[in-house]
């Protein structure tokens, strides 16, 4: 007998339990068994396993569908069946007996006859074609007679600051990169970020325009384009829209977790995350993505910072190895740069050290970076950048073994960053007098 809408009435409606009692069973039931786990039991007593089983079989039913009570008894004579054979071991339980007692009362309730068929221990939950995850980690469960697929693998890419990035491969590096430069481009996904000078006379550079396109895919979402610059991070793609699919099971979506400053980009249907945020007046980005779909692109794509890093002619680091910078006075213009650091404020090693160090407790690279981009641009903004890329990495990293990052080698950095302090202090005092 099927289940009517809410607020209808249908004969026997009064015999059958409401959805809300349900779950209070279900509450009530998975309660019980953490009390039993305190009660001394036999290795043999296997009621928690069926209690746990009941809940998996029932968890995902939906009592306003046709066919729910159906499978509801299925899943209770299962759980009757497994407590029988459980029984003789379990004499004396608490969680048994009000096991026990809960089956009888919810077989007379759903009126569900004691022989009859039961439900698997292992239920083929149906996969949503517009969820990636539904589609790699809710597939037929073993025992069903079919195979397992296999676990997706996620990779992570993050761009802040200077800029710095960090690539599919966890390989950290410190680039140039001015202009428009492809960091995502496959058959599902392309990323693209525009990075402009920050300080006359340095060849350091910063985003200030983020370009993302989400392909098409099946009957999931048409493509999807969103855009944000400097000052102006919308809640919305470039269409008006905030999300993609059917209204019941969205594919795509945004979220604005501050407004002008933080949003993120949720792509169910490809299983892909992006953060993008505002701080100062530049931009940073976090993308979290299946190594297969990241994988899926051809000879024409092969230029993708994420994937294969920065080309060698537009590294500033050294293998990992970021030099302090002298903040472009040894470039032409040196006077005139030296005038404008002395009245907007320089940090010294020690004064930046200090100042990335009351948001970044772990001298790894995301320090280090923060370090360096405060000795090259004098902007204390970009202290909160390298913080924020820190978490939004925590957040979308797979592997919290690698979560951090440390530089190669720190030989030679003090007595060159000494030297640099005393000529720049010097350099600075004469200018100002």
């Amino acid at each position: 007998m099927g289940m009517g809408r809410a607020g209808s009435y249908y004969p026997g409606a009064e015999r059958l339990i409401s959805p809300v009692l349900h779950l209070l069973v279900l509450c009530t039931l998975s309660s019980l068994t953490r009390i039993g786990e305190s009660q001394v039991q036999t290795p043999q007593c296997r009621i928690q396993k069926c209690t746990g089983d009941f809940v998996s079989l029932t968890s995902h039913l939906n009592p306003s569908l046709d066919g729910f009570d159906t499978e509801f008894c299925k899943a209770l004579r299962a759980y009757s069946a497994c407590t029988q054979r459980t029984a003789k071991s379990c004499r004396g339980n608490l969680v048994f007996h009000s096991a026990m007692l809960g089956i009888s009362d919810l077989m007379s309730q759903r009126n569900c006859s004691k022989d009859g068929p039961t439900s698997s221990t292992h239920p083929v939950i149906p996969i949503e074609p517009c969820n990636y995850h539904s589609r790699h980690h809710q597939a037929l469960r073993p025992g069903t007679g079919a195979p397992e697929l296999p676990r997706a693998t996620y990779l992570f890419c993050g761009l802040f600051g200077d800029p710095h990035l960090r690539t599919f491969k966890d390989h950290f590096q410190t680039c140039k990169v001015e202009g428009a430069w492809p960091l995502i481009d496959n058959n599902y996904l392309s990323v693209q970020v525009t990075n402009v000078p920050v300080v006359y006379g340095s060849s350091a550079t910063a985003t200030n325009k983020v370009t993302i396109i989400f392909k098409p895919y099946q009957e999931c979402t048409d493509q999807k384009v969103y855009q944000a610059v400097t000052d102006d991070l919308p809640a919305a793609f470039v269409d008006g829209t905030i999300s993609g699919g059917d209204s019941e099971t969205r594919s795509i979506w945004i979220l604005e977790k501050s407004p002008d400053r933080h949003v993120e980009i949720h792509a169910a249907y490809i299983g892909v995350t992006i953060i993008v945020r505002q701080q100062g007046r530049y931009l940073t980005l976090a993308v979290r993505m299946p190594e297969e779909l990241a994988m899926a692109f051809d000879e024409t794509q092969d230029l993708q910072l994420c994937m294969n890093g920065c080309p060698t002619s537009e590294r500033i680091d050294q293998d990992g190895h970021l030099q302090m910078p002298m903040l472009g006075l040894q470039q032409a213009g040196f006077q005139q740069q030296a005038r404008v650091e002395a009245q907007r404020g320089v940090f010294t090693l020690e004064s930046a050290s200090r100042k990335c160090k009351e948001q970044l407790e772990v001298k790894d690279i995301y320090f280090h970076s923060c370090v360096f981009d405060l000795l090259t641009t004098g902007d204390a903004n970009f202290t909160t950048a390298a913080y924020y890329a820190l978490k939004d990495m925590e957040t979308l990293h797979p592997k919290k073994e690698r979560w951090h990052i440390f530089p190669n080698s720190t030989a030679g950095l003090r007595p060159f960053s000494l030297l640099l302090n005393a000529l720049l202090t010097g350099f600075l005092v004469a200018v100002l007098l």
